[in-house]
């Protein structure tokens, strides 16, 4: 990284840290407690730019790249925030950015730079399917100058926070085509026209306070011209989201891994049994010093991944690794602090059971870390496919 791409991240990392310490550790343990959306911290974060970091400046964005946009999401998570509540704009917005038409990208990226339209949901996994894409069912049927929609998908997430949403659906029937990730195409969905008119929304209540849901598709009638780039190639269009999308998540893991590290550090400073700062004792500083080293390890990957997708290589392998060595680091970080904090851990007063609730999600989603072991082992190994 040059000084002058460091000196831009720091700009960003200072601004960031000044709006999130307008919405301190209260206002989020809040929001857990009324199982809420943080609506004014995500109006002010869209307000000062920052969700429209990666739209160009043509459509008034601020034109950076993955990594810029990386260092903003870490940055809600280490002042003790949930980025989780943000993130869908931005590789969401990729999506649209790649494959859509000019048409859509002038009408859609300029309101969601302002703020006036937000997209934040994307509309993949389905219950029978799970991370098995290429096998989902639900359906896009062609007629005239509207697609008709039906199927059900699951873990859809602040769909009720949401203007726009990314489906993707079968065009073409599995049995008719010669690769299975054909057939498969993407669509901008209007959710204020969506739902009640075709689209059912049902909540699913979850141990972290992320807004999530199951969508059931009953003969939706979408226009034509919401399909974004060419019919049948959506799989491989969202395959590129999904890159940016482990990247980002990666960065969140590693903002919440540092967030972990400070309070227990601080604790440990602080804490005085038998006479002594309890991070005297080698017991206690040896687990956060390894956490340190592996939140550090992950933070290198993560650049790797942001480069290669920033210069348009596949950034597959790195962004999946980054994702995996994140997750484990901001995992075991979170188990660190609680274990120095002891009892006091468990009480909400000192936010270390809700950030702990929160990083576990990143062992699941997005992908497993199974999953991502299996993708190594396939694609960097070549080993015999698991599945």
């Amino acid at each position: 990284m040059t000084p002058e791409q460091s000196e831009e991240l720091n700009f960003i990392r200072e601004g960031v840290r000044g709006l999130c310490a307008e919405f301190p550790a209260e206002y989020w343990r809040k929001i857990d407690e009324e199982k809420g959306f943080p609506e004014a911290f995500v109006k002010a974060l869209t307000e000062a730019g920052w969700l429209s970091a990666m739209i160009p400046e043509e459509y008034g964005g601020s034109g950076l790249g993955l990594a810029e946009a990386s260092v903003i999401l870490e940055e809600v998570n280490r002042c003790g925030g949930n980025s989780g509540t943000i993130h869908g704009q931005m590789y969401n917005m990729f999506t649209l950015l790649r494959n859509g038409s000019d048409e859509q990208k002038s009408y859609y990226l300029p309101k969601l730079a302002s703020g006036e339209l937000r997209l934040q949901s994307m509309a993949v996994t389905e219950p029978t399917t799970g991370t098995d894409t290429t096998r989902i069912k639900t359906t896009a049927v062609r007629q005239g100058d509207k697609y008709v929609v039906n199927g059900q998908k699951v873990w859809i997430s602040r769909v009720q926070h949401s203007d726009l949403m990314i489906l993707l659906a079968r065009t073409t029937p599995l049995a008719e085509v010669t690769k299975k990730v054909d057939g498969m195409s993407i669509f901008l969905v209007d959710l204020r026209q969506a739902i009640g008119n075709g689209l059912t929304v049902q909540p699913i209540a979850n141990m972290v306070n992320h807004e999530t849901n199951e969508l059931f598709f009953d003969n939706l009638e979408i226009p034509a011209d919401s399909l974004i780039g060419e019919e049948g190639k959506g799989f491989r269009y969202i395959l590129d989201g999904l890159n940016a999308e482990r990247t980002l998540i990666a960065a969140e893991c590693i903002g919440d891994g540092r967030w972990f590290i400070e309070k227990a550090s601080a604790y440990a400073r602080d804490r005085e049994v038998f006479g002594r700062p309890i991070g005297q004792n080698q017991g206690v500083q040896f687990p956060i010093a390894k956490a340190h080293i592996e939140v550090e390890a992950a933070d290198l990957m993560r650049w790797r991944a942001c480069e290669q997708y920033d210069r348009g290589e596949n950034a597959g392998a790195s962004a999946n690794m980054a994702k995996y060595l994140a997750a484990e680091a901001s995992w075991a970080a979170a188990n660190v602090c609680l274990q120095t904090h002891g009892g006091f851990g468990f009480a909400c007063e000192y936010d270390v059971e809700r950030k702990f609730r929160e990083t576990r999600l990143y062992q699941v989603a997005p992908i497993s870390t199974n999953l991502i072991m299996s993708y190594v082992a396939e694609h960097l190994l070549d080993l015999p496919r698991s599945f």
